[in-house]
């Protein structure tokens, strides 16, 4: 059987690191009261120059290189955002260029934080059918340009970054052969007015603000990232005992710690990296993976969960061997 294996992981993110104290000159908050409530202490804000095309190119460049591989060996580009450079064309062909990438398939996913996994299953699913060797999948974000810098309570908890990962379609053993063994996703359009940017090109014309209710997000959030695990992983014939790793998607530290809690996994098999980067919508699971493999966490053969939930709402799930 073909299965999607990741060859390589990599990350970036904007020069300007932004820390809680340097919010309190703009806000009504401090560092205590965004520690206590989110866990962030950090995120990284793009300058002019920088954009999600090119904090996702250089992600890609990252990713390539630890998969010893060219950028010309990809066939495939399949880019998750909310943030793109423009309404159209897609960042992930300005991607494909920045790399010099001559001809290959690519184009955007939106569906906010949880894009990046909606672009993991598509990718997979391509790669699969062996139509396409080699992708490229990456969550990039310029999410401090949707926001309101006078609401204090959404201000603090979104950051800028890019994370990408190599995937290639390979042969493998259905029991033990490394790559993705389950996927799942979902979307409930009731929920709209929890999460949202009050603006678009069909309705209003401008790019809009970041709107939310958090105290429902937060609900919602841990009942469905924690349903959408335990299906997933029913899925690939696992339990949660047999996994290693989950890497979350990065919005509050209080909602990783209620997801793990019930699902009953051990707090130290939770990747966080929220305190350092904050909430950077489609980007945050690749670069969390990105610093786990990186440090040495996650080894080859281990089993993954990675696992987000967005705007729309939109959630899912992928394990993986890895």
């Amino acid at each position: 059987m073909i299965r999607s294996v990741v060859l390589g992981t990599g990350s970036a993110l904007p020069a300007q690191r932004v820390a809680n104290a340097d919010l309190e000159q703009r806000l009504d908050t401090s560092d205590a009261w965004i520690v206590e409530r989110t866990g962030i202490r950090f995120r990284h804000i793009a300058a002019a120059h920088e954009t999600t095309a090119t904090l996702a190119a250089d992600a890609c460049r990252a990713a390539l290189e630890a998969a010893d591989m060219r950028a010309q060996d990809i066939d495939l580009i399949v880019l998750a955002t909310a943030t793109p450079d423009q309404t159209f064309p897609s960042s992930a062909t300005k991607v494909q260029a920045m790399l010099g990438i001559d001809d290959c398939v690519a184009f955007d996913v939106a569906a906010v934080c949880s894009g990046f996994l909606y672009a993991v299953q598509v990718a997979d699913a391509m790669l699969r059918t062996g139509i396409h060797r080699r992708a490229l999948v990456i969550g990039a974000e310029t999410f401090s340009r949707l926001l309101d810098w006078e609401d204090r309570t959404t201000a603090v908890l979104f950051g800028d970054g890019a994370g990408a990962i190599v995937l290639e379609g390979q042969e493998t053993d259905s029991d033990t052969g490394r790559g993705i063994l389950a996927t799942k996703l979902h979307a409930d359009g009731r929920h709209n007015e929890l999460l949202y940017v009050d603006g678009g090109p069909s309705t209003t014309g401008t790019v809009g603000k970041l709107r939310m209710k958090g105290r429902e997000v937060f609900r919602h959030a841990v009942v469905n990232l924690a349903a959408v695990m335990e299906e997933t992983l029913v899925i690939a014939g696992l339990s949660a005992a047999d996994v290693d790793w989950v890497v979350p998607h990065q919005a509050n530290a209080r909602i990783l710690d209620a997801t793990s809690r019930k699902l009953g996994l051990p707090p130290e098999k939770v990747v966080v990296t929220v305190d350092r980067h904050a909430n950077t919508s489609a980007a945050s699971v690749p670069l969390a993976l990105d610093t786990a493999v990186r440090d040495g966490r996650i080894r080859e053969n281990q089993i993954v969960v990675l696992e987000a939930m967005g705007g729309g709402f939109t959630w899912g799930a992928a394990v993986l061997r890895f």
